[in-house]
């Protein structure tokens, strides 16, 4: 069994990424995974999945989301405007 991890943010929270490829960005937490202790951020960390067609006659895509990324690398961003 796994331990859920405490955080210092929670859903709603204004945040800056303090680390990684989106360094210096903001924006609201829309979802928490305790027991990995990452978040989801509105707008941060998209990632694009590869999807092939399922049926004949299907047309494949490219599936556009937010990755979760942990939680010790944002602040809260104090200032909200």
């Amino acid at each position: 069994m796994r331990k859920k991890q405490k955080m210092h943010v929670k859903i709603g929270d204004n945040v800056k990424v303090i680390s990684g490829s989106d360094k210096n960005k903001t924006g609201e937490i829309i979802k928490l995974y305790r027991n990995t202790g990452k978040i989801v951020i509105k707008g941060i960390n998209f990632k694009f999945k590869h999807v092939k067609p399922t049926k004949e006659g299907d047309v494949g895509e490219i599936k556009q989301f937010e990755a979760p990324i942990h939680h010790s690398n944002v602040k809260l961003n104090l200032k909200e405007s």
